[in-house]
């Protein structure tokens, strides 16, 4: 390697994935800053990569952003990280036009990794084994904000191991953060004046589980619940038997709680679900909807939706698609199953054809789309209160607390503002005041 590569001072980022990955990238950034870097959008001396793994098509997309920033910056220094590079590091060990690969545990240690290759062509892969970190990993100085809210990560790591799923393997065991340095960079961030924060990880509903004390996640929501001037907590995707009468009974006392909760389904047939290793039935599932429907008169639901999986059959397809009628989620997330290596998934026989899965997607999609124009319709000539996030072409654009967008006419910049509007107009994702 040209020795004159210790004389760079640019670096970029590219974040493909989840929000964890995007607050990670955003520590990453913070850790170059700190010892004289400068990001650049473009021609950097050093790109990283922060892949992902979720499917076989995350896999794909990270190995071409990895050779294509190659072919646009022939000189850089190409760094692969994030959990495809935790999961996949001999195969991106072959690619050539891949300088250095890290891990996840590595992100932390990144400049000085970094560094060190490009002054002594160090080892071109180094990744630590994932499953032996059993703290959470600390980034130090930390300000992810997504236009007008924070994104706070408390968690790493997961222990489900649903037969789809390679992400344990690239996350490893759960770790939770210390309640009292997430309540610190919540309250340094509403000192910069943001007013939501949104809590991430790999399994939220798994916070406190490795602690010694008796500690989980409605506990840390309490304590947020105080943090002073602000308005807001929105909880990321969580694992339904998270909720129960107990946690609701505390949960609803919390004023700051927004009434929109990500509950990931992923098939509305029992069968299909036990195959998946997903731990509850749709009774089960069912009970917890109608728990929250109970609670909250305005609450918004969403999920997550597999089509296609191994042995799903017309039948119980079909299945899904009545409970999915029952449920009446606002928005799915539907997914067409993808065989991914290193799953119990990928060895099961009855793969299912692909043109079915996109015909089933279809079907799926055009639902939810109908679902969520028809509540938003029920909105029209409501007072919702809007916390504005920017401006652009005559409206100012938000959330409401159950987070429907909101495009409201006006000339002013109402950017991190809260209002009450009404709406008169309804599109299939979003109402307008």
């Amino acid at each position: 390697m040209n020795k004159n590569c210790e004389n760079k001072k640019t670096v970029s980022f590219i974040t493909l994935g989840c929000k964890v990955n995007q607050y990670e990238t955003n520590a990453m950034s913070q850790k170059f800053i700190e010892k004289g870097y400068k990001i650049a959008e473009e021609n950097a001396d050093i790109i990283i990569v922060n892949t992902c793994t979720v499917t076989n098509m995350s896999d794909r997309k990270s190995r071409h952003m990895l050779r294509q920033q190659k072919q646009k910056n022939p000189k850089a220094v190409i760094v692969a990280t994030g959990c495809y590079a935790q999961v996949a590091k001999d195969n991106l060990k072959e690619i050539p036009e891949i300088n250095l690969v890290l891990g996840n545990k590595e992100k932390n240690n990144i400049v000085e990794i970094v560094e060190n290759y490009i002054k002594e062509e160090t080892n071109k892969v180094q990744v630590k084994d994932i499953m032996q970190q059993k703290d959470f990993q600390e980034f130090g100085n930390v300000v992810y904000t997504e236009k007008t809210r924070a994104v706070i990560k408390i968690q790493d790591g997961c222990d489900r191991f649903c037969s789809y799923c390679i992400i344990p393997y690239a996350r490893g065991r759960v770790r939770s953060r210390k309640p009292e340095n997430i309540i610190e960079e919540i309250e340094k961030q509403v000192k910069n004046g943001i007013k939501e924060v949104v809590l991430t990880g790999i399994h939220i509903a798994s916070y406190g589980k490795d602690f010694k004390k008796d500690y989980k996640l409605i506990d840390l929501l309490e304590q947020i619940n105080k943090i002073q001037d602000l308005q807001r907590i929105r909880l990321g995707s969580i694992e339904p038997l998270l909720i129960n009468e107990e946690f609701l009974r505390r949960l609803t006392k919390l004023e700051k709680i927004c009434h929109q909760f990500h509950l990931s389904l992923q098939s509305g047939c029992d069968d299909t679900l036990k195959r998946m290793n997903r731990r509850y039935t749709t009774n089960e599932f069912l009970e917890i909807v109608n728990l929250l429907r109970k609670n909250y008169e305005d609450v918004i639901l969403t999920t997550d939706i597999i089509v296609g999986f191994p042995g799903e059959t017309d039948t119980e397809f079909k299945k899904t698609l009545d409970f999915l009628k029952q449920i009446k989620f606002y928005k799915m997330h539907v997914f067409q199953y993808s065989p991914r290596k290193g799953t119990k998934a990928a060895q099961m026989k009855e793969q299912i054809d692909p043109k079915i899965k996109e015909e089933r997607s279809k079907i799926l999609i055009n639902l939810s789309n109908k679902y969520q124009k028809e509540y938003n319709q029920e909105q029209i000539g409501k007072k919702i209160e809007v916390l504005f996030e920017e401006n652009k072409n005559g409206y100012a654009k938000g959330h409401t607390r159950n987070y429907i967008e909101v495009l409201f006419e006006t000339k002013e910049n109402i950017e991190n503002e809260t209002k009450i509007v009404i709406p008169y107009k309804a599109e299939e994702s979003y109402i307008i005041a």
